[in-house]
């Protein structure tokens, strides 16, 4: 067919579908519940060059990851054929993350040629390493961290390469759900195989290899031209990340972001060196984190493409806390990358009052607990990530409960889900009232209390939480956040104090592990927040009577304090 502009958008489209048939293909064959439930993975197609194509929704985090690991099995020259799939999740190159995220790759082929490649990026709940769950918060190097995949074949020619998966079940604690998970992230990989080879039998490889093309250009223009409607000058934010899991820190991080005619470049030149403890991220950690600002202000709902990030530049010189050299400890670089993301979002949200709220609790909340089912004796592992409150905007107060920014459209697993896959009780999970957090003319979100009743003899807790030193941060007037923080409560009393980073705590039966995370920042001065708005606060118990007349100047009778008649003086509060 004539590769026409009607085609050229036909084809888009239908790359777009491609992507979110990989997604739910992975949904719903995967055996981990940090897939299927939390959908911790992205899944995409590229061009035969490795240019990203189409991004199925996902971990906002792996906005940069996909592309980066084809351009690398292009840059090894590896023998491609049909069938191939590569396996890799080497942290220092090729869009690694932490050794949890495995990417594998499939080359695509059209009457012989490579047209593309299909790539899908999943954590996979063990992988190895010193602790169950292969992620920790007290590594000191990477070879701690788990099995290291340096991009080896896991099918050759369609047939499955035996070897690797004795060496997958042999270093697993969970051999059954590791090889699962990858069976069915190789099998999502198929799907866009056959759905790209349908689209060339009937368009014509030339047109779908034009579409490609056309996509990823069509995603340079538009980010283009957001920018150019944009306010231009230079910005800047500095802050602290918390300590490192290993006692050091915190660590000062800072960055300098300059939008102009030609695009927008954010420098992290003077962050901290990389550091003892694992919460270092490597250089596509960074460009993801960054990336995810970037489309936030140009356009959040456009597609995904290489293309799209084109404008964008990264500067950040080597071995510091953002770009992490081998073999610095890796496994909670997430809280680097929110880092990262919150910086740029700082620095911007002066400029972007309608698009960029004030401080989210801004980390992943990262949670692990390692024990036995008390029903079947089996070995289970609980792995997720926490929501918590968001940040207030100009217009709108803070969202409670949601993933932070970098985790995008995951979830965290579900309280039945939770019982009956790992023996424990959910005894409370709502929202967390911290008086006077967020406090604002438009309030921050609040956060959530999970608590977890162990329920068989003994349980090991890991936790790599950010923002636990440091709260969320108020704009324009508003009050900060609250902080996040894990407590165990042994006999109803609390066995020690609250803490953001442990590794292996151990848990008896009847012991209670209390996660708690925070309050968004708030917006404006919080004495102009109006009447109507702090009376539904009370009503809807999220803002205590005490907190209505210290930070919001309303007294019990509903009258503004200091602020006259405001009209509504004779609505009575309802305790109630």
């Amino acid at each position: 067919m004539t590769a026409d502009r009607f085609t050229m958008d036909v084809l888009r489209e239908g790359f777009a579908a491609i992507s979110d048939e990989m997604f739910t293909s992975l949904q719903r064959t995967s055996q981990s519940p940090i897939i299927y439930e939390v959908l911790d993975f992205g899944v995409g197609i590229t061009d035969a060059a490795g240019e990203l194509v189409s991004q199925g929704n996902g971990v906002a985090g792996f906005l940069g990851p996909l592309g980066d690991v084809v351009r690398e099995v292009l840059a090894r020259r590896m023998d491609l054929r049909p069938g191939d799939v590569i396996a890799a999740n080497d942290p220092y190159s090729g869009g690694g993350t932490h050794l949890s995220d495995v990417a594998l790759v499939r080359p695509v082929f059209a009457d012989g040629d490579l047209i593309g490649f299909a790539v899908a990026k999943g954590h996979w709940t063990e992988v190895g390493g010193k602790d169950p769950g292969s992620w920790t918060a007290d590594s000191a190097d990477v070879y701690a961290e788990g099995l290291q995949l340096p991009f080896v074949y896991a099918w050759r020619g369609g047939e499955p390469a035996g070897d690797l998966r004795a060496i997958l079940a042999a270093n697993s604690r969970l051999p059954e759900m590791t090889l699962g998970d990858l069976t069915a992230q190789a099998a999502c990989l198929e799907v866009a195989e056959r759905r790209l080879a349908e689209m060339c039998a009937r368009y014509g490889a030339g047109a779908v290899r034009a579409a490609m093309s056309a996509a990823i250009d069509r995603g340079e223009r538009l980010a283009r031209q957001a920018l150019a409607r944009m306010p231009h000058g230079v910005y800047a934010a500095s802050d602290h990340t918390d300590t490192d899991g290993l006692g050091n820190g915190p660590f000062p991080v800072q960055v300098r972001v300059e939008i102009g005619p030609g695009g927008m470049t954010c420098d992290f030149t003077g962050s901290h060196g990389q550091v003892p403890g694992p919460i270092n991220c490597t250089w596509s950690g960074l460009v993801s984190g960054v990336r995810t600002v970037f489309k936030a202000i140009t356009d959040p709902a456009e597609p995904a493409t290489d293309g799209w990030f084109r404008p964008l530049t990264i500067i950040c010189p080597p071995g510091t806390i953002f770009t992490a050299r081998r073999p610095a400890p890796v496994a909670a670089y997430f809280e680097a990358t929110e880092m990262a993301t919150d910086l740029v979002w700082h620095a911007l949200a002066p400029a972007f009052g309608d698009r960029l709220p004030a401080g989210t609790f801004m980390s992943v909340c990262s949670t692990s607990l390692a024990l036995t089912h008390p029903e079947s004796g089996e070995p289970a592992l609980l792995v997720e990530p926490q929501a918590g409150g968001w940040g207030a905007g100009r217009e709108a107060d803070g969202q409670h409960a949601l993933v932070s920014a970098g985790d995008g459209e995951t979830y965290v697993i579900p309280v039945e889900v939770a019982e009956q896959r790992y023996g424990i009780r959910v005894e409370r999970f709502g929202l967390d009232i911290v008086p006077g957090a967020g406090a604002g003319r438009r309030r921050g979100g609040r956060g959530l209390v999970r608590e977890y009743r162990i329920c068989c003899d003994e349980a090991l807790l890991t936790v790599a939480w950010g923002r636990h030193e440091s709260p969320p941060w108020g704009a324009a007037g508003g009050r900060d956040g609250s902080p996040n923080y894990v407590e165990v409560l042994r006999g109803g009393r609390p066995a020690g104090p609250r803490f953001g980073k442990a590794a292996r705590v151990r848990l008896a039966r009847g012991d209670l592990v209390r996660l708690v995370t925070g309050t968004g920042g708030g917006y404006g001065d919080p004495r102009e927040r109006e009447p109507e708005r702090v009376l539904a606060d009370l009503r809807d118990e999220l803002i205590t009577p005490e907190e209505a007349a210290r930070w919001y100047g309303l007294a019990d009778s509903g009258r503004p304090v200091g602020h006259g008649n405001s009209g509504i003086t004779d609505i009575k509060v309802d305790n109630a």
